[in-house]
């Protein structure tokens, strides 16, 4: 019997590597990549090439597209923004927020019968709408989601060649805070305001202090800890802030999510502070000064320095050769996404 689309997905060890790793406290628990790492993927030269249409530049910001040859040793990728390619195309890729439900800017012309139409969205749920007027019009889902046919987290992190030693850069400072959507309403807000009584943090971005050199990673790098609260809270919405803002600044991310169970599919259990870990604000607040004064105790948050990178996810290449890629792996196997709002809500 045949393996349906996702399980041929599955064993593609470019797109979906199962890292069987045991816990212990400097381990991951068993985690799966959505790929393999920059550099190692490739095909045969005498794979054909596949030919990826990108609808839309995401969000009208045209830039240069590069070759997924030179980016990620993938081979016999076409990528285009030219629609005059629509019949000669093996995939289309439509970002969702260009496309805002309006299926009337979808492609008139009658769709290839192999061709796939590649949901994209890298939004959570709180900012995605009009999604049931696009059941059964898709054939693939790219996001940050667990169960994406094309599954590309905001990041992750990978093992090492070998051990390394933990520097971390001068930590003069307690807490940072990078804000750009200052929103009353939102829960990250509202906390800030409850910790903020208790510990002092500085608040950077559009509505407060300026960054260094326009850098977050520069502005961050001083501090302990670092605010990774998310703008909604919903399964798997993990994104760059807490993999660059704090992760890269080698600051200890105090997180406001999903669940702490769901972070620990991604990272160490102690590698991170979970606000739902204090029964109130002035608990967390207690517990930062505590690390402030206990050296030992703080650096303990960067044991997964020792055996792990941070890939952050390059944003928009890196979406359209894993496109490429997903494509070529899958074979002739076809569907379509009949459930899209209930699968993403």
């Amino acid at each position: 019997m045949r393996r349906n689309l996702c399980e041929r997905l599955a064993v593609a060890a470019s797109l979906c590597i199962v890292l069987t790793l045991y816990w212990s406290a400097h381990e991951l628990p068993p985690v799966i990549l959505p790929y393999s790492l920059p550099k190692r993927v490739g095909v045969t030269k005498t794979a054909p090439t596949v030919t990826v249409l990108i609808w839309w530049y995401p969000f009208g910001k045209k830039n240069k597209i590069q070759d997924c040859e030179t980016l990620y040793s993938i081979k016999g990728c076409q990528l285009t923004t030219n629609r005059e390619f629509y019949l000669f195309s093996q995939a289309v890729v439509i970002h969702h927020r260009d496309l805002g439900g309006n299926v009337s800017q979808l492609p008139t012309a009658q769709r290839p019968a192999s061709q796939r139409w590649i949901w994209m969205n890298f939004e959570s749920p709180t900012h995605i709408s009009r999604l049931e007027e696009l059941n059964g019009v898709f054939n693939w889902t790219m996001s940050y989601k667990r169960g994406s046919d094309i599954f590309i987290p905001y990041g992750y992190l990978y093992p090492r060649k070998k051990d390394g030693k933990v520097v971390l850069p001068n930590k003069s400072k307690l807490g940072a805070w990078v804000i750009s959507n200052w929103n009353e309403d939102h829960a990250r807000v509202k906390y800030y305001y409850r910790l903020s009584k208790y510990v002092d943090i500085d608040v950077y971005g559009k509505y407060g202090l300026a960054l260094k050199n326009n850098s977050i990673v520069l502005t961050v790098s001083p501090y302990k800890f670092y605010l990774a609260f998310e703008n909604s809270q919903h399964v798997d919405y993990i994104t760059e802030k807490l993999w660059r803002n704090a992760f890269m600044s080698s600051a200890v991310p105090v997180v406001l999510g999903p669940s702490r169970a769901n972070y620990e599919l991604y990272i160490p259990a102690d590698s991170f502070i979970h606000v739902n870990d204090f029964t109130t604000p002035k608990k967390l607040a207690k517990y930062l000064k505590f690390l402030d004064k206990n050296r030992s105790s703080y650096r303990k948050y960067f044991n997964w320095k020792r055996r792990y990178n941070v890939h952050l996810t390059k944003f928009w290449e890196e979406q359209y050769c894993k496109v490429c890629e997903a494509v070529k792996n899958a074979g002739g196997q076809y569907k379509t996404i009949s459930n899209l709002a209930s699968w993403f809500q």
